[in-house]
């Protein structure tokens, strides 16, 4: 069951906020956990049972960790880190793992006789496992205490807003509110708007540009031209954004109805003067995660430049192997981490920033090429693309090529979420503070995206949010 869908919207919201108001605050939590299995379930089926062991494991450990100390402490810290990765591991990464090791010893896996293995991949389980191994890493730490309810710690778990994509919510950023949060009709209007900006970005901006992204994408190399590529390359750019941008708003917008305050994801990140401010910008709490429990225990910037530069790239070497089992991610991790490391590099060196339109610029520029190794099947793809974008090996020089893959609705949508991607949206989000006026306004501007998302969801098709594969 997706945000963006009549079923969740029309069916799941009314009931489940229906009885969740009415529902006793001791009782609150309690629903909450069921209903998230519940909604886990119908869409990931039996691995729901991988969640619920994540629950149970990491719970009980991080209770064990809270009383043991010395050698004991460490020793169940490191044993349930092993655990989550090894999980992840296992699903996420046990058939490319394969793929690689048969392709390495030229078939011989098959030869004999291990079949390729056909291991579902549960949705979502990067994020919820990441969030366990922030809660496990804070306890050990003692950034916070173990939840000593299950009922708590699996509600936070498996917490159905943004269980399968995000925004990562720490233990430590909600602790308070798992215990006791009050609900007010401000805060449900908040959520409902935040919902609905949410739902907009995601069929009014995301789906059309995907429509674009998915018919050039599905060319043959012999079809692709520059203008084409760079349309597609673009136009995925723009679906990505306003995708996971719009289900960030949705699940934030839902929490707020439940009275939790989740951490922001996104603050206009095409808007960055430099790839280092790109990653301050996109996809915040992943990239606070890395820092926090990755980029920092390495050793950060404290060992030395040269030491600074190698924990970058590990760190988006990682990053990318995170968003996907496969080359092109790793590339894309690369790509950005090579790109940090270099920026920094001049920053020591030379002592030159980025500014203004010409940072704002380079920075579309580079995002925009790491986009086509993200969106890619394969490196070959991958390299055609880039090699029509520089022009060196053009099929044709026709900038006019592209205007086939541009009726007047998509072009329309398309430029929308050009304009809207470099103007700043976080001032739409904050008008409420202003005035009066300012409220009235936001509020009629939201339920006319709202009426017509719902009129577009109507008559559109099931397209699910990028980052569910995640």
């Amino acid at each position: 069951m997706i945000f963006s869908s009549n079923l969740f919207i029309f069916g799941f919201m009314p009931i489940f906020f229906a009885t969740y108001y009415l529902t006793p605050r001791v009782g609150k939590n309690a629903l909450i956990l069921l209903v998230s299995l519940a909604f886990y379930e119908f869409g990931a089926g039996p691995v729901v049972v991988v969640l619920a062991l994540s629950i149970v494991v990491n719970y009980a450990a991080a209770c064990a960790i809270e009383v043991a100390d010395g050698g004991t402490r460490k020793l169940i810290f490191w044993l349930t880190v092993t655990v989550n990765v090894m999980s992840l591991f296992y699903y996420k990464y046990f058939n490319f793992a394969w793929q690689a090791a048969d392709s390495v010893t030229g078939g011989a896996l098959e030869r004999i006789g291990w079949a390729a293995p056909h291991v579902a991949l549960p949705i979502g389980i990067s994020f919820f496992t990441f969030q366990a191994l922030s809660y496990i890493a804070d306890v050990y730490t003692k950034h916070c205490p173990a939840e000593r309810s299950i009922v708590r710690f699996g509600m936070y778990h498996s917490l159905f807003p943004q269980l399968i994509a995000g925004p990562i919510v720490r233990y430590v950023e909600i602790r308070s509110e798992i215990v006791f949060r009050s609900i007010s009709l401000i805060k449900i209007t908040d959520g409902i708007t935040r919902f609905a900006i949410g739902l907009a970005k995601k069929v009014i901006i995301a789906d059309h540009a995907g429509q674009i992204t998915d018919a050039i994408f599905g060319l043959d190399a012999t079809q692709l031209t520059p203008s084409t590529a760079w349309l597609g390359a673009i136009a995925y750019g723009i679906q990505i954004l306003f995708d996971f941008a719009g289900y960030s708003d949705m699940a934030i917008g839902l929490g707020r109805l439940l009275g939790f305050h989740f951490p922001e994801n996104f603050a206009d990140p095409y808007l960055s003067r430099s790839m280092t401010e790109f990653w301050r910008r996109w996809n915040m709490t992943l990239s606070r995660w890395f820092r926090d429990y990755v980029y920092i225990p390495l050793g950060g910037n404290r060992k030395g430049p040269l030491r600074t530069y190698v924990n970058l790239v590990v760190v988006f070497f990682l990053c990318g192997l995170w968003h996907g089992a496969g080359y092109t991610f790793i590339a894309w991790g690369l790509f950005h981490g090579a790109f940090l490391a270099g920026e920094r590099l001049v920053l020591h060196r030379w002592a030159i920033v980025p500014r203004g339109v010409f940072g704002q610029i380079y920075t579309l520029a580079a995002v925009t090429v790491g986009w086509v190794l993200f969106r890619s099947g394969s490196f070959g793809q991958a390299t055609v693309f880039l090699k029509e974008m520089s022009f060196m090996e053009p099929n044709g020089a026709s900038w006019t090529d592209a205007l086939a893959f541009l009726p007047r609705d998509r072009a329309f949508y398309l430029l929308l979420g050009i304009i809207l991607a470099v103007v700043p949206m976080r001032n739409f989000m904050t008008v409420p503070t202003v005035s009066t006026t300012g409220i009235f306004l936001q509020r009629t501007a939201t339920l006319i995206l709202l009426v017509f998302s719902l009129a577009l969801l109507s008559e559109g098709t099931f397209n699910p949010f990028i980052y569910f594969r995640f």
